[in-house]
């Protein structure tokens, strides 16, 4: 009468040892999902070190020049207006040298290639904009390796189309 049937399962204190399933280790578990954990964050850490070194800062003239033992020799971008009258070209060897300014602080650049953008003109009376990108010199000077003005906005360049001065750009089209 406590003998089981063939349909029913044996109770548990009376089942073979060498028929049960073994359970996988839960430590198992534990420890690849630790495993994977550090191998992300080991790859994340060299990606963002990595990064540190060629990011590139955008900074006012101002605010550069305010942290300058930060940016000595680390590339970085200033942006500032063109100072009137400090636009120079030189041939032999071809660069432009100029000094940007914002709020007071003035910065100057050298720019060693010979083009330039075509917006990027000293015009009386119009305020150009300038971004340049390279690296602060020790001498606190400015080493570009690429030189972006800003184009004057469209009310500018209709006053000064009003009044008959040159645009920064070149000559402009006259219709019949």
């Amino acid at each position: 009468m406590d003998e089981p049937t063939k349909d029913e399962a044996p109770p548990p204190s009376s089942r073979n040892a060498a028929d049960a399933e073994p359970e996988p280790p839960r430590w198992k578990g534990i420890a690849i999902a630790v495993g994977l954990a550090m191998a992300a964050g080991g790859i994340a850490a060299l990606v963002l070190t990595g990064m540190q070194d060629k990011a590139i800062y955008s900074k006012g003239v101002d605010e550069l020049l305010l942290q300058k033992d930060k940016f000595k020799g680390r590339p970085v971008r200033a942006e500032g207006l063109l100072v009137h009258g400090s636009l120079q070209k030189r041939d032999q060897p071809c660069e432009y040298r100029f000094v940007l300014q914002k709020n007071g602080a003035e910065l100057p650049v050298r720019f060693a290639q010979c083009v330039v953008p075509d917006t990027f003109r000293d015009v009386p009376d119009l305020d150009v904009g300038v971004t340049v990108e390279g690296e602060l010199a020790t001498d606190g000077s400015f080493e570009a390796s690429s030189v972006l003005a800003k184009c004057p906005s469209k009310y500018e360049m209709e006053q000064k189309k009003q009044n008959g001065e040159k645009m920064p750009h070149g000559p402009l089209a006259v219709g019949p």
